[in-house]
């Protein structure tokens, strides 16, 4: 039998390995127009490579309910058994639209940690709210209207709020926040999908120009996020939205009683974590998929949050 002690440092190349493979599957689809079949051949390679590891898997953040999707569904058992309990949150393809359309920073993304120590997020819209590490507690929060929270992030920066620029997910239902944001002066990159990527640019606005995120998306990619933020620094918040009694049932079948609770980043994630993404199409975080004859080259972001280790491994894979 294997440890059953969650033994990061050992884990963590092998999630590498996992959120690579996801990638170099789907870099065949990059620019071809098919969502599905993108995210269906990373879905493939993921599930493949995960059942490689040594580990008795259960995944937390899926591809969507047992019924709803065939592989890597909630709840769904991956690994050898033979290993430590651990919880798996993962989007093999975050931003399928942008694959299809070889638009920027279409990430594979995944996370391990110990068994309990993920938010069973279910699949309903959650409000967040990121920045980067260097603040003090509660710098701004989710009570505060978006005006105030650029207002207490200027002063937190020591800057006017002309300096700060938030991302934000450009739909319809974020109109109004756009415009209050933009009457402060900041300055917002909107992005088109893929808010996962969008909250860990609030950790690097040394390299994104990113200093806060904010608005509604899925509450699962949220999970996710908070685990890249677990390891990269920063703080996050986010509350569950409920558009019918339908997305309730679903929360009290994830076992949520506390329909207006506010999660920080560590009660989202409760426990250390290890968190790996690889770039399929170019963006800021990261490099897309390269191809040269013969070979295909990835860029993959691993990071441990009991250690703050952030590697960045370039992997050049022989096609032949």
């Amino acid at each position: 039998m294997g440890s059953t002690e969650f033994k990061d440092r050992m884990l963590s190349l092998g999630l590498a390995r996992v959120s690579e493979a996801a990638a170099i599957a789907s870099a065949n689809l990059i620019g071809r127009g098919d969502e599905k079949a993108a995210d269906q051949a990373a879905v493939n390679a993921m599930r493949t490579q995960l059942n490689m590891l040594d580990i008795a898997g259960v995944v937390v953040i899926g591809e969507g309910e047992r019924d709803e999707a065939p592989m890597l569904y909630i709840g769904e058992e991956v690994g050898t058994g033979d290993g430590p309990g651990v919880d798996i949150a993962l989007d093999p393809l975050e931003g399928t639209t942008l694959t299809a359309k070889d638009m920027p920073n279409a990430l594979t993304v995944i996370a391990m940690g110990p068994r309990g120590s993920m938010l069973h997020a279910p699949d309903v819209y959650m409000d967040k709210l990121a920045v980067g590490p260097g603040y003090a507690t509660d710098v701004v929060s989710l009570d505060m209207s978006p005006k105030e929270r650029v207002e207490a992030l200027a002063r937190a920066k020591n800057c006017a709020a002309s300096d700060i620029t938030v991302c934000i997910l450009e739909r319809p239902r974020h109109e109004d926040m756009i415009a209050e944001v933009r009457a402060t002066g900041a300055a917002i990159r909107l992005i088109t999908d893929g808010d996962v990527a969008g909250v860990m640019h609030a950790a690097e606005p040394g390299t994104t120009g990113i200093d806060m995120y904010m608005g509604a998306g899925g509450a699962p990619e949220g999970v996710l996020a908070a685990s890249a933020l677990k390891c990269m620094g920063g703080q996050m918040w986010g509350r569950l939205m409920f558009r019918n009694d339908d997305e309730r049932d679903r929360a009290a079948k994830a076992g949520i009683t506390d329909l207006d609770r506010i999660y920080s980043r560590d009660d989202m994630v409760t426990e250390d974590v290890i968190f790996a993404a690889t770039g399929v199409t170019s963006g800021s975080l990261l490099s897309g998929i390269k191809r040269e004859v013969g070979y295909l080259t990835t860029e993959t972001i691993l990071m441990r949050s009991k250690t703050g280790s952030v590697r960045r491994m370039i992997y050049r894979n022989p096609t032949r």
